[in-house]
């Protein structure tokens, strides 16, 4: 039996190693998990934080470029695990047909959502206020990290959340799907329309400043034309920091029984 691959994507301000809870979770039901840095972001948090600009300028055409590069490398289709703007480049990769599944959580805004709240724009006004920070690295302070990521969990977690996970990012991503439909051949098209693509699942958390369930219920409306199979789930209770803050177990018991029942085991059978 050979084990099915999963690739985990991360979002802006956190750093790929921020999935090794969910790493060594998959691993021990059986996946074979890894989490591949976005292009230019150093090894480590620390690295990151010392030396965050050799992302500068980054976008999401390069960081799907760079997974889809370790996709190829692979001897089967992988299932896709995304969070935010990670979620985004899961459906792009997804239905582009080199994935075999997603799961795409709180995923960043594709073209054709329009979907906005206040809280949303509280999250990011900071950083698109000024166009210039297209071509940074920007950081989040405590504060906006407090607001937009950890808002339902303790002060005191989020304080350590903040201190554990958090990098300076590329802040081009964010105008991409910010501006996605009013750009013309934009970086943020998905092929929602794709009628052979794999399952995807959309989940979602009722209280994310940053990615609101009224923008995720909006993506799932972009796939109503799609025949292949398109789920959606809300955690009622949870905020942006659903994948590192210390609920994450009830999410990835999502997502593995999500994956189960859509048909992709842990292990598949080896081709003859």
């Amino acid at each position: 039996m050979k084990r099915t691959p999963v690739v985990f994507i991360h979002g802006l301000w956190l750093h790929s190693t921020s999935w090794r809870n969910w790493i060594e979770r998959f691993r021990k039901a059986g996946y074979e998990p890894l989490a591949p840095e976005w292009p230019g972001v150093p090894g480590t948090v620390l690295a990151t934080r010392r030396d965050p600009q050799s992302q500068a300028g980054v976008g999401l055409a390069e960081i799907a470029a760079a997974h889809a590069d370790v996709i190829r490398g692979l001897d089967t289709p992988p299932v896709l695990i995304g969070h935010s703007v990670g979620g985004f480049i899961a459906q792009q990769l997804l239905g582009e047909g080199l994935a075999a599944a997603a799961v795409a959580i709180c995923p960043g805004q594709i073209k054709g959502v329009k979907a906005v709240g206040p809280a949303q724009v509280k999250s990011t006004y900071a950083i698109l206020r000024n166009p210039a920070n297209a071509k940074r690295v920007v950081s989040l302070n405590q504060a906006q990290f407090r607001y937009g990521f950890a808002n339902t969990v303790t002060r005191k977690e989020s304080e350590d959340l903040f201190a554990a996970w958090t990098i300076p990012s590329t802040a081009r991503p964010l105008f991409q799907l910010a501006l996605g439909n009013l750009t013309r051949n934009s970086a943020a098209e998905v092929a929602t329309g794709n009628q052979s693509r794999g399952p995807l699942l959309l989940l979602s958390a009722k209280q994310d400043h940053t990615v609101p369930d009224v923008l995720t219920r909006a993506t799932l409306k972009r796939y109503r034309n799609s025949r292949a199979i398109t789920d959606y789930r809300c955690f009622e209770d949870r905020g942006h920091s659903l994948t590192v803050d210390s609920g994450w177990p009830e999410i990835a018991e999502s997502a593995l029984l999500w994956l189960a029942d859509a048909g992709f085991p842990a292990a598949a059978p080896t081709p003859a």
